[in-house]
């Protein structure tokens, strides 16, 4: 069985811990968890500790740019060389960038839409057509979306963030409709946390890091390790039950 993360390097946390509690499986057959980033330098060391500890599974960093479809293909491409294709595919790459909708800058919003939500649905349609050339019909994909794409944040720096979000939300079900109509068991969900402790918030505010630190500082937030563990909770569940949506927050979240 071959699991494809996506990544970017504002979501390097959680997509690191997914994939750990993929190689660190026991009883499964796991031929490769191929992982997918712009930069490999930190994915190839976990790669390398992951093998020292004799887990089951192999971590496989590949660079790769999810803003340029070409990239994304080769991947693809690649993956059918070395594992024959994907069985589940998580998508977890994201990004925000401090882009009002009244002042903000074209490319940051252009960036947005590119790795939010094209990558997402290029990673996703190619993910399907592995599977299905394959007859895999036990597959699953999942979107790793946000509560951001549930409701609007009163910030103006997160709108068009939010904007994407939704379109995420809108994709997964979407997706799992069309997944009926093409009568397979391949199984869609959506996981949308709220205020997650990543390198997010940073990355975001990268020119205000007090700013960032405070988001992190106010309430104690969901761990990288939490949403790995609803990432499982799902891949665990009975072929017949599909999960479409996890909504998860911080107890001391408001919004």
């Amino acid at each position: 069985m071959t699991f494809l993360s996506c990544a970017s390097c504002e979501s390097f946390s959680v997509s690191a811990w997914i994939s750990f509690s993929f190689v660190s499986l026991t009883g499964k057959k796991l031929d490769g968890e191929r992982v997918c980033d712009r930069d490999v330098f930190a994915w190839t060391k976990l790669a390398a500790e992951c093998q020292s500890a004799g887990y089951s599974g192999t971590l496989i960093p590949y660079k790769c740019d999810l803003s340029c479809e070409e990239d994304i293909l080769s991947m693809f491409s690649a993956i059918k060389t070395l594992h024959q294709g994907v069985d589940v595919c998580i998508n977890n790459a994201g990004l925000a960038h401090n882009e009002p909708l009244l002042s903000g800058k074209t490319d940051g919003w252009r960036n947005m839409i590119d790795v939010n939500v094209l990558a997402l649905s290029i990673c996703t349609r190619e993910a399907y057509q592995s599977m299905k050339e394959r007859n895999v019909d036990d597959g699953h994909i999942i979107n790793i979306n946000s509560m951001g794409g549930h409701r609007m944040v009163p910030s103006a720096d997160e709108h068009f963030y939010c904007a994407t979000k939704y379109a995420v939300t809108a994709l997964t079900e979407g997706l799992r409709q069309e997944l009926r109509e093409a009568k397979t068991h391949i199984r869609a969900t959506c996981i949308s946390p709220g205020i997650v402790e990543t390198e997010f918030a940073f990355r975001h505010h990268n020119s205000d890091p007090e700013k960032a630190a405070a988001v992190y500082e106010s309430i104690k937030c969901l761990k990288a390790q939490d949403i790995a563990s609803a990432v499982t909770y799902v891949l665990g569940t009975p072929p017949h039950v599909q999960i479409g949506e996890v909504q998860m927050r911080p107890v001391e979240q408001v919004s």
